[in-house]
């Protein structure tokens, strides 16, 4: 469990680099001039990547089940006020199939800029590294929020109560 912002901005910066390295692995299959290729290799890129940003921050669906039940309400409800799609989920291929189709205008227009001898490869590559380099940052983006709510929620939890009951020394109320 992330026990401070510090460790939780640390984790965000360690998946923005996977990110930005997923993201250029995307771009160079998207090159390759053989339709197919580059969709294979995007599920393939976020089938490893998904699931790693998920154990970094606590959020595979065995770390949420070791968690004690308080602290898996907890991080239930941060998951489902983000409305995040990935977060404490077994990461299928169906469900990356599904998120690469709700991006389906960026994966029509790389396949078809295929077509386009030496320009229509490079153009390809740009939208490929884009739209990984979106997903990847986007479900960074909601983890974070996930356990900075819980983590908020959890120190809120452990303060101290304030003790509201007036002491002798207090002067009294004015009564006016």
């Amino acid at each position: 469990m992330i026990d401070s912002i510090e460790e939780l901005e640390r984790i965000r910066l360690a998946c923005h680099k996977k990110v930005t390295r997923s993201s250029s692995l995307s771009a160079g299959a998207a090159i390759i001039p053989i339709p197919g290729v580059d969709i294979g290799s995007d599920v393939a890129i976020l089938l490893r990547l998904i699931p790693q940003i998920n154990e970094k921050f606590g959020l595979t669906p065995e770390q949420i089940e070791a968690l004690d039940t308080e602290s898996k309400i907890m991080v239930m409800t941060a998951i489902s006020n983000v409305g995040s799609k990935m977060a404490g989920k077994y990461i299928t291929r169906k469900l990356i199939v599904n998120l690469l189709q709700k991006m389906g205008f960026k994966i029509a227009a790389k396949g078809t800029s295929k077509f386009v001898p030496f320009i229509g490869s490079a153009v390809a590559g740009g939208i490929s590294y884009t739209a990984m380099k979106y997903m990847g940052n986007k479900h960074i983006e909601d983890c974070y929020q996930i356990a900075l709510e819980a983590l908020e929620q959890r120190n809120f939890d452990a303060a101290e109560p304030i003790d509201v009951t007036p002491t002798p020394t207090d002067p009294p109320p004015r009564q006016d």
